[in-house]
């Protein structure tokens, strides 16, 4: 019989969720069509749109990359119409990056995709199993911030 999962070391649950996630996460991932985006790419775009519009400094700085990476990623954005950029009202040494419409569009399209793929998997599960689900989701959301 196996030991429940909340019964386990943490290091084992720890291991258990990684995995989970982890696989999870890459066939999410799968759903993506072919796309010209890099994951850099889309995650910068994704920031971008939920955070609104930010200095090349401030995205590196949320995004967690190298400037001179960030440039790359931006100026490729920008080269497909994903991202514009202006001068900073505040300081017109800089710019401001912001998502376009196309880039809006791209996003939407993608997340369209991905929750109607989960939302397929998720018919298959028991009432039981949502609402565990549905519980796990706060825990998810704060363990993936911190």
């Amino acid at each position: 019989m196996r030991t429940p999962l909340a019964a386990r070391p943490d290091a084992a649950l720890a291991g258990a969720l990684r995995d989970a996630v982890g696989r999870l996460g890459r066939r999410m991932r799968a759903e993506r069509p072919a796309s010209e985006l890099s994951l850099g790419q889309l995650a910068a775009l994704r920031t971008l749109d939920l955070h609104g519009p930010m200095t090349p400094g401030e995205l590196s700085a949320h995004e967690e990359v190298q400037p001179p990476s960030l440039t790359r990623i931006v100026t490729r954005l920008e080269e497909q119409g994903y991202v514009s950029r202006t001068p900073d009202p505040d300081d017109r040494r800089q710019v401001v990056v912001a998502a376009s419409a196309a880039g809006r569009g791209l996003l939407a399209e993608d997340r369209r995709r991905k929750d109607a793929w989960l939302a397929r998997r998720l018919l298959t599960l028991t009432a039981q199993e949502l609402a565990a689900l549905a519980a796990a989701v706060p825990v998810l959301e704060k363990l993936s911030r911190s």
